[in-house]
């Protein structure tokens, strides 16, 4: 599994299993199967509502603790200081950990300044109750506001990233401030499937349009973490490190871009 260095030297996989909609017993079962295949990232969030059933796949699961990276949100509504940090104890209960390996804010908040949240995350690292901080769903003039804050304090920004929406000017200022992206809705949620371009490239290189996808993302240096819920798909999804992307599919991938948007921010000011 590919892997990407942190900017403080901690390492987190390129391919993650993303678990938004997925719940109760089918979510402990598809995390089960996800980790017996090779995955080692598991994305979550409160507002999933799925931490419990996350934590018996992993307390079920033979893999040690310290060879699984696992990420979860703090909602916007839970970003004032002290409040953070009881959803922060509340939630790493629930998942059964005493650690995140990745914490994020999950949507920035009109109401609560960034530097707040960011003091109170902080705090949370140094007391070992997260080994990385991040944000999610921050534009380049949030990221700004926080790493003014604290420079360096953010490893992650998590926001929706796929051929039809190639958001170039944000990945450049996330690699020229060394942080990473995490690409939510990699696969424009099942868009790329029906996509003609990579229908064809699929048909010419015997490649699925979510391989084909996927890879065009971790080209880029941007972590991936496609959902799935079957073991088909978990399994298409992690068979695409093991050959040579080619060259003429990346110039046609760099051309679907559409600033096709799916995930309505919710704020303003987004760009």
């Amino acid at each position: 599994m590919k892997e990407f260095e942190l900017k403080n030297g901690n390492k987190m996989p390129a391919l993650g299993l993303g678990t938004s909609g997925l719940r109760g017993k089918e979510c402990t079962q598809v995390v089960k199967e996800a980790l017996e295949l090779g995955y080692r990232q598991v994305d979550t969030a409160d507002m999933y509502g799925n931490h419990r059933a996350i934590a018996e796949a992993l307390n079920e699961s033979d893999v040690r603790r310290e060879d699984l990276f696992i990420t979860s949100k703090i909602q916007s509504e839970d970003l004032e200081y002290k409040k953070l940090k009881k959803t922060a104890s509340r939630l790493l209960d629930e998942l059964d950990l005493k650690y995140f390996d990745l914490l994020l804010i999950h949507w920035p908040s009109p109401e609560v300044p960034v530097e707040e949240s960011l003091k109170a995350m902080k705090e949370l690292k140094e007391a070992g109750k997260a080994k990385n901080i991040g944000v999610s769903n921050f534009t380049i003039p949030l990221l700004k506001e926080a790493l003014a804050a604290y420079p360096d304090l953010i490893t992650v920004n998590q926001v929706e990233f796929h051929p039809t929406l190639y958001q170039k000017e944000l990945l450049d200022f996330a690699f020229k401030n060394d942080i990473i992206l995490t690409a939510y809705a990699p696969l424009a949620q099942g868009e790329v499937f029906e996509n003609s371009v990579l229908k064809s490239l699929g048909e010419k290189y015997d490649k699925s349009p979510a391989q084909l996808a996927l890879r065009w993302l971790v080209e880029k240096n941007i972590a991936v973490i496609p959902k799935a819920s079957s073991k088909a798909h978990l399994k298409n999804n992690l068979e695409i490190f093991d050959w040579d992307f080619p060259i003429d599919a990346a110039r046609e991938m760099e051309l679907l871009d559409q600033n096709n948007r799916l995930i309505d921010p919710g704020y303003p000011n987004f760009d």
